[in-house]
């Protein structure tokens, strides 16, 4: 009878618990997992972008694609993986850190990825117009159009760069780390529509950084039975935002080496000087001290069209 009763009651647990989760579903304001959605963090490097002194010229530039060029699949240590190992939106995440790039002051980026559907659409409105007043219609604007091509892509996805571990038990307690190195790398050059002179060209790299943590303790609480506990959490470095923050620096270290060359300028040289060299300070700029004297004395150059 105890037994019925026993079983009985592990059925109505079963079945109050299959109750709940119906009622409680994935993402609603009743699950206690679910969490709002937010914006991208703030990462050191974008925030040394966004506090760029502005240009003497706004830069009017283009971005056709950044794609993934390093034709990788995301890394599985028991079975193939059929997923990128890195996003695929590396264009979309470009263009957001251009219009972002100090203070939104550098960069009017003109829409070139879905250029097809923006021509469609402004054909749409123009054939509504004369459809409707005839040939009376006024006409859309020119596209703007850019004075900069910028280019490039991910190149590279180097998995399991550095990969270790260290563990240790005694009397039944114990615990253990592990942990893993992948670096993903991305190239961005800027190039003249009027020439196809390379202005600048860099390449960044980005660490990614895994760990996993794993602890456990077992104790014989008879002789033939054994009770044994684990637990344990892996911490991930997301791609995404890896490649973000390598794009990151990829504008800022291009905006620079352009100061460099003398492709395009500070509005104010002397904060421009002095920006770099709270970087240099930092250990973080890319140009080096002793290149200010000649960009301070140089005159301004206009950006290329």
């Amino acid at each position: 009878m105890k037994v019925y009763l026993r079983q009985a009651a592990m059925a109505a647990g079963l079945l109050a618990t299959a109750g709940l989760a119906g009622c409680v579903s994935a993402g609603s304001v009743q699950d206690p997992m679910s969490q709002p959605a937010t914006l991208v963090p703030e990462t050191k490097t974008g925030v040394v972008l966004d506090q760029l002194p502005p240009p003497a010229r706004k830069l009017d530039v283009a971005v056709y694609s950044f794609p993934d060029l390093t034709g990788q699949n995301k890394p599985g240590e028991n079975f193939a993986e059929f997923s990128r190992a890195v996003t695929q939106g590396g264009s979309a995440i470009l263009i957001d850190v251009l219009t972002k790039a100090g203070g939104g002051r550098w960069f009017d980026v003109v829409e070139r990825n879905e250029l097809q559907a923006l021509l469609q659409e402004r054909q749409i409105i123009q054939n509504t117009r004369t459809a409707a007043l005839g040939d009376q219609a006024p006409g859309l604007p020119p596209l703007r159009f850019a004075g900069i091509s910028l280019q490039g892509g991910i190149v590279g996805y180097d998995s399991n760069e550095t990969t270790g571990g260290l563990g240790a038990r005694y009397l039944g307690i114990g615990g253990g780390t592990q942990y893993r190195h992948d670096i993903v790398t991305v190239a961005l050059r800027a190039v003249s529509i009027q020439t196809g002179r390379v202005i600048a060209s860099v390449t960044t790299t980005k660490t990614l950084y895994s760990v996993a943590v794993s602890g456990g303790a077992f104790h014989f609480v008879a002789v033939d039975k054994l009770l044994e506990i684990e637990s344990g959490f892996t911490r991930n470095h997301p791609p995404t935002l890896a490649v973000r923050e390598a794009i990151q620096l990829a504008v800022h270290a291009l905006i620079l080496e352009g100061v460099q060359n003398g492709s395009w300028s500070f509005a104010d040289k002397k904060a421009g000087d002095a920006f770099i060299r709270s970087l240099e300070t930092e250990g973080r700029a890319v140009i080096p001290v002793d290149a200010l004297e000649p960009i301070a004395a140089a005159k301004p150059v206009n950006p290329p069209s």
